[in-house]
């Protein structure tokens, strides 16, 4: 399952370009008209990452980042700004506000995909920095701890079925290796790779390779 992007722009035109050129490069794109409509989106998708305009109707894009960054399962998501403001103290404002890059209308979709492809990476080198934090300091998950009657996703009659080349790569994400390097080890293209990290995500309802790899100890399902 390819990974996924939220597109948030309000000029139909620009959305439908990026969503196009996206879905062209290979990933699952989702749209929004404006940060009010993305909050939700963002709840029901739980996108990889997000490029979003700044001057929209009802909720603009930094109030929608803001009120991203408040919730602590999204403060470490890659969020690219779109603006057709060159100002200095915009784009000090738009780092500020928390974003990850910032393109100036027009911009080039060559470059958009360009820092949409950097922003992944790192982002899976973030993961993979909380993964070894988590193995260090193991705790039990506060759903579980705070009611433990409750059965969710750490249970033990949760057991996702996964093929064999899942199961490899899998083994691989909990040896702490990057995409880049799980493809020179199998033999596949990075963007395969991609493809089986975000159906294990999908089929753990993990949000996180951290989360997927602490998932995998507790089921036994890599030694």
């Amino acid at each position: 399952m390819p990974l996924t992007i939220l597109v948030v722009e309000d000029d139909e035109g620009t959305r439908l370009s990026i969503q196009d050129y996206l879905d062209l490069e290979g990933y699952s794109v989702m749209t929004a008209k404006d940060g009010w409509e993305a909050l939700e989106v963002v709840e029901t998708t739980q996108p990889q990452l997000i490029v979003t305009d700044i001057s929209m109707p009802r909720v603009d894009g930094y109030a929608f980042l803001k009120s991203l960054r408040q919730r602590p399962a999204w403060r470490l998501l890659p969020v690219v700004f779109l603006t057709a403001h060159a100002e200095t103290r915009e784009r000090v404002r738009g780092y500020q506000s928390g974003c990850d890059a910032y393109l100036e209308k027009p911009f080039e979709l060559d470059e958009l995909g360009a820092v949409v492809r950097n922003l992944l990476e790192r982002s899976q080198l973030i993961q993979t920095a909380l993964l070894q934090y988590s193995l260090a300091n193991p705790t039990p998950p506060a759903a579980s701890r705070a009611n433990p009657t409750i059965p969710d996703r750490y249970s033990a009659a949760f057991h996702p079925k996964l093929h064999e080349r899942e199961r490899n790569v899998l083994d691989l994400i909990s040896e702490g290796l990057s995409n880049a390097q799980i493809a020179d080890r199998l033999y596949l293209s990075p963007r395969t790779v991609e493809k089986y990290v975000s159906s294990l995500l999908r089929k753990t309802e993990t949000a996180n390779r951290a989360e997927l790899v602490r998932f995998a100890m507790d089921h036994h399902l890599v030694d």
